[in-house]
């Protein structure tokens, strides 16, 4: 029994179908933990166990671990929380003990590339310290480290349509490492079927080639057959950004944290493997949603 959560999510949902596309004969039986199994889609709530309720809660997790011999965890993103690092910890507490108390074999969650960095990093900071409580239950387990979410992007449609422009908060000349989710939702996916690794790693999940944001915009005008530029985006402003979206102070500040950790490096320089390239996502996921 493979568990997921946050299956209504971009990438838990990615996770749940990718899984379920498996050969009938091959397929592991899956279980979901949703808020709202209503948000499911039908192939989900007819193919898979859906336990509902949050993955904070112990009693949910007793529920859902029953039987278990891996887990998928992400923390859902909360807005509004008044310590980002606590609002990880709050899922990841309970998680580690659940996962002691049902002897769960492999667990593997989304945190965020660049641990180990000295300084603090916010939004980072808080999934690092979800890695440490989550090693501590003794499961095997891999952390996915991701670093920016092309799907970030998505949420500048508007300027990028109208503009002609996109802004990030960083050097436009220095390396801005990026990931699209689709590839963290397969090597996700790929982990929770294999059931011979053991140990406790690291999993990078990035694209084959850093783009600086110059670049990206570049890359993004090829795909788009249209010039498209990026700005840079203050500190002030991203904070502000956050703030007029109805975001707490404590996110806001997190959020501007780890721009800042991310101007001062820390992703690490990019080593050659797969992944999807950020002119193929463009093609694939930008163009369309901008057509729309």
């Amino acid at each position: 029994m493979i568990v997921i959560t946050t299956p209504t999510g971009t990438i838990g949902a990615a996770v749940a179908q990718s899984l379920l596309a498996e050969p009938l004969a091959q397929r592991t039986p899956l279980r979901l933990i949703a808020r709202d199994a209503t948000r499911l889609p039908r192939t989900l709530r007819d193919h898979a166990d859906v336990v509902t309720g949050s993955h904070a809660d112990p009693a949910v997790l007793d529920t859902a671990l029953d039987g278990a011999d891996a887990l998928f965890v992400l923390v859902p993103p909360n807005f509004r929380a008044l310590d980002v690092t606590d609002h990880y910890l709050d899922f990841a507490r309970p998680i580690a003990a659940a996962v002691r108390a049902h002897g769960i074999r492999r667990l593997v969650a989304v945190s965020s590339l660049g641990r180990g960095f000295a300084g603090p990093a916010g939004q980072l900071s808080a999934a690092w310290a979800m890695d440490e409580v989550l090693e501590a239950s003794g499961a095997a387990y891999r952390s996915l480290q991701p670093p920016f979410f092309m799907e970030n992007l998505l949420h500048q449609l508007a300027s990028i349509r109208e503009r002609g422009s996109f802004a990030l908060p960083a050097d436009l000349d220095q390396a801005h490492p990026v990931v699209a989710t689709a590839d963290i939702a397969r090597a996700a996916a790929a982990l929770l079927v294999d059931a011979t690794w053991t140990g406790q790693e690291g999993v990078v999940v990035r694209e084959p080639v850093d783009h600086t944001p110059r670049e990206m915009a570049e890359v993004m005008s090829q795909v788009l057959d249209r010039p498209i530029a990026c700005e840079r985006a203050s500190l002030e402003d991203y904070r502000e950004q956050f703030a007029s979206a109805g975001a707490s102070t404590a996110v806001a500040d997190a959020m501007v944290e780890m721009a800042q950790a991310q101007q001062a490096g820390v992703y690490p320089p990019v080593t050659p493997g797969g992944g999807t390239t950020f002119a193929d996502w463009c093609g694939s996921v930008l163009k369309p949603a901008l057509a729309t």
